[in-house]
């Protein structure tokens, strides 16, 4: 018997005419205001990169680096954000509706505002972040603790 499984890729495809940073080097970049919907960054180093206010919604950020960037007020709805390091990241109000987090890391990152709502996210992260949840996203209305479910 052959078994199929049918999958939503619109999230997981980078879109077409979208420049692919895919493996490449954006320590310190500025993308701060920008659209980059469908965009994939999968694997980039993005050491310190600005990204406040940048539309991320729909990319794909898979074994991505974050550390000590500024996310704050991004939106990264949806993205397929599997294995990134957060740690030490700005993620202030930033939308993680929806996103796939699993393996990713946020040591020390800043989480005030941020909404994890329906994000796949490792129970082991959840528990760390749940310790220093706090704030309510000033777009969803939703508490960061909320988000997370926190107990």
């Amino acid at each position: 018997m052959l078994g199929f499984c049918l999958i939503n890729t619109q999230t997981s495809l980078a879109e077409e005419g979208k420049v692919n940073y895919t493996l490449t080097d954006l320590k310190y970049r500025d993308f701060s205001h920008q659209d980059l919907e469908g965009t994939s960054f999968a694997g980039a180093e993005m050491l310190g990169a600005n990204f406040q206010d940048a539309n991320l919604s729909g990319t794909i950020l898979t074994k991505g680096s974050f550390l000590r960037a500024n996310l704050k007020d991004a939106n990264l709805s949806g993205a397929f954000s599997d294995r990134v390091n957060y740690n030490e990241a700005d993620l202030s109000n930033a939308i993680f509706t929806d996103a796939m987090l699993s393996g990713s890391k946020f040591r020390d990152a800043i989480i005030t505002g941020a909404d994890f709502s329906y994000a796949i996210i490792d129970r082991y992260e959840v528990k760390l972040m749940c310790k220093y949840a706090d704030g309510v996203n000033p777009v969803t209305g939703v508490s960061t603790r909320e988000s997370l479910e926190c107990k």
